[in-house]
């Protein structure tokens, strides 16, 4: 039975298509001091998250990789934390408007290479971070990846905003494929219980049913009765499953709510974070 999480190319390249206009918008706007501003992605500023993205896109266009020292930083963990790097460096004295033209140029060339692509091409199986799956799952992580920097340069600059739209379906397909390994492994939900995750959005409510049955796993039936709840808004939950905020602070001020067993439910609730 085909998951309701499950999406197409269509609505992947629909999601970086939107997103990847709206940071441009966003861009166009943006003063000389703002491109300077530190966003939650430790280490970065607004005009990094724009660096990091186009050496992404960059990486998938074949593009050489940056010749550049990458120092032993705090917030680089893992050798794709220091492959990251190197794009961003590059690009640091670099003027924010000429960050913006290149990451207007890459994406271009980008989503027009991906609307060339067959079906067999996107369904190809190739690397991505979650391990061997298909170029289609590459692209599903990249919308949903492009979609928290956009939630991170709007955070930075004050701008809430990007909370609607195909973007958002692909971000939820996304968290749905975590979600089961969040409260199973993370939260150590026991066996037999259930946790559902409410998330408020413009376009109405969204959730998450999850049912510990031998492991943790997503079910498309609600659960009527869970042993947890954890509710809260989009903008929120984007920023605990990315690992951005610290989660004692939306519990204590009411962005976060809890209701059922309060020891699981707390639990999930300061667990989510999966982003690498």
């Amino acid at each position: 039975m085909e998951s309701e999480w499950t999406v197409s190319r269509e609505e992947i390249v629909a999601a970086l298509s939107w997103t990847w206009s709206r940071l441009a918008e966003l861009g166009v706007s943006l003063g000389r001091d703002e491109w300077d501003l530190p966003t939650r992605c430790p280490g970065w500023t607004v005009r990094d998250v724009f660096s990091h993205m186009i050496g992404t896109e960059s990486m998938l266009a074949g593009r050489p990789h940056p010749t550049v020292d990458v120092p032993d930083l705090d917030h680089l963990r893992n050798d794709i934390g220091r492959f990251n790097e190197a794009w961003v460096i590059e690009r640091r004295d670099r003027a924010g408007q000429d960050v913006l033209a290149e990451f207007t140029i890459i994406t271009g060339e980008r989503l027009a290479a991906l609307c060339s692509m067959s079906r067999d091409q996107f369904d190809e199986e190739a690397w991505t971070p979650a391990g061997m799956a298909t170029y289609g799952r590459f692209m599903q992580i990249r919308a949903f990846d492009c979609w928290m920097h956009e939630q991170d340069v709007r955070a930075a600059l004050g701008r809430p905003g990007g909370l609607t739209g195909a973007a958002v379906r692909v971000a939820f397909a996304e968290m749905a494929t975590a979600l089961g390994f969040v409260v199973g492994k993370r939260a150590g939900a026991p066996e037999g219980s259930t946790v559902v995750l409410a998330i408020t959005t413009p376009e109405g409510r969204q959730r998450f049913d999850i049912v510990v049955d031998g492991r943790a796993k997503l079910v498309s039936q609600p659960v009527l009765s869970p042993t947890a709840t954890v509710t809260t808004d989009l903008e929120t939950f984007a920023a605990l499953v990315g690992g951005r905020i610290d989660p004692a602070g939306p519990l204590a001020d009411g962005r976060v709510k809890i209701a059922g067993d309060p020891d699981l439910a707390e639990r999930v609730a300061t667990h989510l974070a999966f982003v690498i």
